[in-house]
C-alpha cells in the first residue's frame, strides 16, 4: 500500500501558450514551478498521474547534508538554509524540523571514509559533521544497546513529510500563477528551426520555447521518445512505517537499517544496504556507463529479471504522438516491496533498539528511484535541443536537495546567476554517452 500525498486539485482548462512547461509533478518539478512563478515567468507544469504519486511521497524524508558527494554539498547547503524558510515562504507547514542525524558504524572502512570526508569536504564546505564515540552515541540515543566503533553526527541535519512537501509547494506556485495540470501526461515536443517550439499532451498542444523534463524514473523513457539515450537507470527502495511510538527524535542509520520519528509519532524504517534493481534493455545500452558504480555496489544492489524488461522493450516502439503513450498506460509506477529486505532491517533495528520491540507495521511500500552513473543528478540546457532542459538522476537524493536544484533549473532557464556552480550536473560530463 503506497502513501498517499496531500491532494492537488487539477486546474481545468489547458493553456494553448505558455513560457516554460516542466514535466513532472515531483519535488524537483514543483520547486522549479514556485521559483520561475515567483520570477513572474508563466509556468505549466504536467504530471502523468497526481503530484508526488511517486519517489517524491515515498522516499525517506531525510534533509540530508552528511556524507554526500562533494560535488553536491554547495546544493545541500543552499537547500537545508530553503528549507528553514519553506514553510513560511509557501504558507504551508511541510513539518521540516532540525533533528540531526547520525550513521552509526561499525565497519574500519567506513570510519575512514567518514573521517576524510568530514575533514577534508564537509568543514570546508560550511558543514558541521562529526565523528563521535561511543559515549556520545549512548548520550545521543538511551535507546540503544548495542556497540558502536563510531558515529557520523551532523545536528543540523533534518526532516521532513514527503507526503506534505511537494503537493505544498505546487499549490504555493499556483498562488504566484502557475497553472498545475493532474493526469496529463506529455507525449513529445514540437521543434520549430530546430529548437522547442511546444509539447504534445494528451489533452492537445501547448505552444512554449523552453521545456525542463523532472519526470524522474521516467526522463529516460521520454528522452528515448526523442530519439536520445539519457544515462539513467533504476532501482527499488522498501519502506514502511509504523503507528505512533515512544523513540529517538535522531534519524539514525545502522546494520541494515533506517529510521525516522515521523511528524505523526510513527517512524519510517529503511533496508539502509539494499535495493534491487529489475533489468531493463537499458542495462546494457548504458554497460559502460554504469559499470564502475555496478563493481562498487554490487554487494548492495540485487539485480531481477522479469516482466518489466519485456515492457521497456514496448515502450521503445511506442513514439507515435497520435496515439497513447506509456506515460497514460501507467500513471503511477508502483512496484511491490521486498519482504525480506524489510523484515531483516526490523530484526536488526530491533535487535539494537529494544524501544522497537513492540511497533506496529501501518503499511509497506516501494519507490523507484532514478540513477546516473555517478550518483550525483544532471541539471542543465541541452545545448544539442535549445530550449530543452533537465533535472534529474538525484539517485535517492532529490527530496533533501529540492528547493536548491529547482532554484538551479529556474536559474539555469532564466539564465540568471546560478545559485551554486552547475558544472557537477552538466549532461556532458558521461564518458561513453552522447545525448
Amino acid at each position: 500500500m503506497a502513501p498517499h500525498p496531500t491532494p492537488v486539485t487539477s486546474d481545468e482548462n489547458l493553456p494553448t501558450q505558455t513560457n516554460v512547461v516542466i514535466i513532472g509533478g515531483g519535488i524537483i518539478g514543483v520547486t522549479t514551478a514556485l521559483e520561475l512563478a515567483e520570477r513572474g515567468i508563466a509556468v505549466t507544469l504536467l504530471e502523468k498521474g497526481i503530484i508526488a504519486g511517486e519517489q517524491s511521497s515515498r522516499n525517506w524524508g531525510w534533509v540530508r547534508q552528511m556524507g554526500r558527494d562533494p560535488s553536491e554539498i554547495p546544493l545541500i547547503v543552499k537547500s537545508t538554509e530553503l528549507w528553514k524558510g519553506l514553510s513560511k515562504r509557501i504558507g504551508a507547514d511541510v513539518k521540516y524540523q532540525q533533528c540531526g542525524i547520525t550513521y552509526l558504524l561499525n565497519d574500519d572502512k567506513q570510519i575512514a571514509h567518514y573521517s576524510h570526508w568530514s575533514k577534508h569536504h564537509a568543514t570546508p564546505g560550511g558543514i558541521i559533521s562529526q565523528i563521535i564515540g561511543q559515549e556520545k552515541i549512548n548520550q545521543l540515543f538511551p535507546h540503544n544497546t548495542a556497540r558502536w566503533k563510531a558515529g557520523l553526527y551532523t545536528a543540523d541535519d533534518g526532516r521532513a513529510e514527503p507526503q506534505l512537501a511537494a503537493p505544498a509547494i505546487a499549490e504555493a506556485a499556483r498562488q504566484h500563477g502557475a497553472r498545475i495540470f493532474t493526469n496529463c501526461a506529455v507525449r513529445g515536443i514540437e521543434k520549430a528551426a530546430g529548437r522547442i517550439s511546444g509539447v504534445v499532451t494528451e489533452k492537445g498542444i501547448i505552444e512554449c520555447d523552453t521545456v525542463l523534463l523532472a519526470g524522474g524514473a521516467w526522463s529516460r523513457h521520454f528522452c528515448a521518445r526523442l530519439g536520445r539515450a539519457l544515462p539513467q537507470l533504476t532501482t527499488i527502495s522498501s519502506v514502511l512505517r509504523t503507528k505512533p511510538l515512544e523513540g529517538p527524535e535522531i534519524t539514525a542509520s545502522g546494520d541494515d537499517y533506517t529510521f525516522r520519528k515521523r511528524a505523526d509519532g510513527g517512524y519510517t524504517i529503511t533496508p539502509d544496504v539494499y535495493s534491487y534493481s529489475q533489468i531493463t534493455p537499458a542495462h546494457f545500452r548504458h554497460f559502460l556507463d554504469f559499470l564502475p558504480l555496478a563493481l562498487k555496489n554490487h554487494r548492495k544492489v540485487r539485480l531481477s529479471f522479469g516482466k518489466r524488461f519485456f515492457d521497456e522493450l514496448k515502450y521503445a516502439f511506442n513514439t507515435d504522438l497520435d496515439a497513447i503513450s506509456p506515460f497514460e498506460q501507467v500513471r503511477i509506477f508502483d512496484p511491490a516491496p521486498i519482504g525480506w529486505m524489510l523484515d531483516r532491517a526490523l530484526k536488526n533495528l530491533k535487535r539494537d533498539f529494544p524501544v522497537f520491540g513492540p511497533l506496529e507495521v501501518v503499511e509497506r511500500w516501494a519507490g523507484c528511484i532514478d540513477v546516473t552513473p555517478d550518483e550525483v543528478p544532471i541539471i542543465d540546457a541541452v545545448q544539442s535541443l535549445p530550449g530543452f532542459h533537465i533535472a534529474t538522476g538525484f539517485s535517492g537524493h532529490g527530496f533533501g536537495i529540492g528547493p536548491a536544484a529547482g532554484k538551479l533549473a529556474a536559474d539555469i532557464i532564466t539564465s540568471d546567476s546560478p545559485c551554486v556552480d552547475p558544472t557537477p550536473f552538466r549532461l556532458g560530463r558521461f564518458k561513453y554517452s552522447r545525448f
